[in-house]
């Protein structure tokens, strides 16, 4: 095993690194073919991979990927926020795509390919960055007809990131989408195959352009319920009587995602009163929500002060905040506590647990 106590490279200014790819030392690599199965999985150098022209990968979107972070801990040590929740995911997504399944201890070994190779480019425990890792699988065989890919490649990439709130937790505007739909009812929604994701640019983008850093997309069938953000789950607090609920959608459609299902973890954890199920968007119209936010693996919350469907804007609490709201503080404190090793990882979310 490599020196656990790798102390962070002095190369890079870890106080503003912000979220871009950059080359770092290497990434595992595996190849997948009918005859043999996985490979035994190498360590890269090279960031340009020799693929042929004909790959499902490229011509038929035969792909799927994930999403994770490395952090190094108030003890010194560098462990991983819940990989075997992302293994399950992407095998998920690798069944419904027609893609090989990749077996948990691959998974892993990946990922252990991938932090041990890097170990000086997790960023400083108190810097609130992490080594953002990345799973990713594809077709990389020729195959012109459409049938699944006589070859597979899985890697997993490994890129520094720096604090996204660098500032501070401060809540934004959203708006709704009104002319993309995000998922059918019975489609690829709740996977997360690399599809799904470049159609939201355009809107995103104009969206942002429009003074809107994050959008939200309703029910394709309907557009009556809530859907998920374009990057990330929707959730939602609402305090009455003293009791806390958070509520967040859980359907068909939605993502897993591995930060939702931990923040209702620590939500329970609290005491707080937890819903999983449809969420109409007349809730949001009547204001029966305190705190609304997007979440996900990136900024973890992304608070939402307003929210605009076409002429209309609806004010989430007094829709002036500067702030975080108090609940969603406590989720994310509690949940940045554990992932920093500021208190003891008692649900064994970190991994490894003696760290690498």
């Amino acid at each position: 095993m490599s020196n656990p106590t790798t102390p962070p490279t002095d190369k890079l200014d870890w106080q503003n690194i912000g979220f871009q790819y950059r080359d770092i030392n290497g990434y595992a690599k595996y190849t997948w073919t009918p005859e043999n199965g996985w490979d035994e999985g190498s360590l890269e150098t090279n960031p340009y991979l020799n693929v042929h022209m004909c790959s499902t990968g490229l011509n038929y979107g035969q792909e799927c990927f994930e999403g994770l972070k490395a952090f190094r801990t108030k003890d010194g040590r560098i462990r991983v926020f819940r990989p075997h929740e992302n293994g399950k995911r992407m095998n998920l997504t690798a069944a419904f795509g027609s893609m090989p399944g990749i077996p948990e201890e691959i998974f892993l070994e990946a990922i252990k390919k991938t932090v041990q190779a890097n170990l000086e480019y997790v960023p400083p425990y108190g810097s609130g960055g992490s080594l953002y890792l990345r799973p990713l699988l594809f077709g990389s065989g020729p195959m012109i007809g459409l049938s699944p890919a006589p070859e597979f490649t899985f890697i997993v990439f490994g890129v520094p990131v720096g604090n996204y709130y660098k500032d501070g937790v401060k809540p934004v505007d959203a708006c709704i989408i009104e002319d993309f739909d995000r998922s059918a009812p019975l489609g690829t929604g709740s996977f997360k195959l690399g599809g799904n994701y470049a159609p939201v640019f355009l809107p995103t983008e104009k969206a942002k352009k429009q003074g809107f850093p994050i959008t939200l997309h309703l029910d394709s069938k309907t557009h009556t319920y809530v859907d998920e953000f374009s990057t990330s789950n929707f959730v939602a607090l609402s305090n009455k009587d003293g009791v806390t609920t958070l509520v967040t959608p859980n359907g068909r459609t939605i993502l897993r995602s591995v930060t939702r299902i931990s923040l209702v973890e620590i939500a329970r954890d609290l005491g707080w009163t937890v819903e999983e199920r449809d969420v109409p968007f007349s809730e949001i119209e009547e204001g029966k929500f305190d705190e609304i936010a997007a979440c996900g693996t990136a900024a973890v919350i992304t608070p939402v002060k307003r929210i605009s469907r076409g002429e209309k804007s609806y004010n989430i609490g007094s829709g002036e905040q500067t702030e975080i709201g108090a609940g969603f503080e406590a989720l994310y404190k509690q949940y940045k506590a554990i992932q920093n090793g500021d208190i003891a990882d008692t649900k064994g979310w970190m991994w490894p647990a003696e760290g690498f």
